[in-house]
This record gives C-alpha cells, structure tokens and sequence, in this order.
C-alpha cells in the first residue's frame, strides 16, 4: 500500500506549513458525500495521530486514517497550475467514475 506526492506538492505544502509556523504534514481522507459517494478531504496536520498510517514522500508525510487507506491506495497527490487556477490534484488509480461538478468520486 503507497500513498505518494509529487515534488510540486511537496513545495506546496512545505512552504505552507512554513508561512503557518507549524505542522507535520498533510492528512488525507475520504468523507460519504456527493452524486458519486465518496470526496476527497485534504488538511493540514499538527500531529500524528496513533492511528495514522504514515506516507512520507519529498520531506512531506501523508497521514492516512485506516478506513480511508482503501479508497486511496496507489494515489499520487500533486499541485498544479491551470490558468489562473491552481490547486491539489488527486490521481487515484481506483476511481471508477466522477461526478460532473468533479466534487466526487466512486471506486
């Protein structure tokens, strides 16, 4: 099981964490919502906790509750610029289909 990010992420958050002064990493999960059913959750994390299972990519650890290890196994969290947009994008090999509005997802 691998959860990964890309060297851009890793900027990102990295220079995040810094202007915040504080922070391990990011923790990413999933939440029942939406047309598909499942959505992506991102934030950043002050603390592991003992639950966590612990990604580490870059400098960067991604903390991952158990119960939404499944659904992202095999992700690859990256930050892009598209336009006059930017943002965390999420590259998840189980995704089957996503809803229209790209809110959620179904594996």
């Amino acid at each position: 099981m691998s959860v990964t990010l890309t060297e851009a992420a890793a900027r990102h958050v990295k220079r995040y964490i810094a202007k915040r002064g504080k922070g391990v990493g990011v923790r990413l999960g999933v939440k029942t919502t939406g047309c598909s059913g499942l959505a992506y959750k991102l934030e950043y994390a002050d603390e592991v906790a003992p639950e966590d299972v612990v990604f580490e990519g870059h400098e960067v650890k991604v903390l991952i509750d158990p119960k939404s290890l499944p659904y992202l196994d095999g992700t690859e969290l990256d930050f892009v610029r598209e336009g006059l947009n930017e943002g965390f994008k999420f590259r998840n090999p189980r995704e089957k289909d996503r809803c229209g509005c790209g809110e959620s997802f179904r594996v």
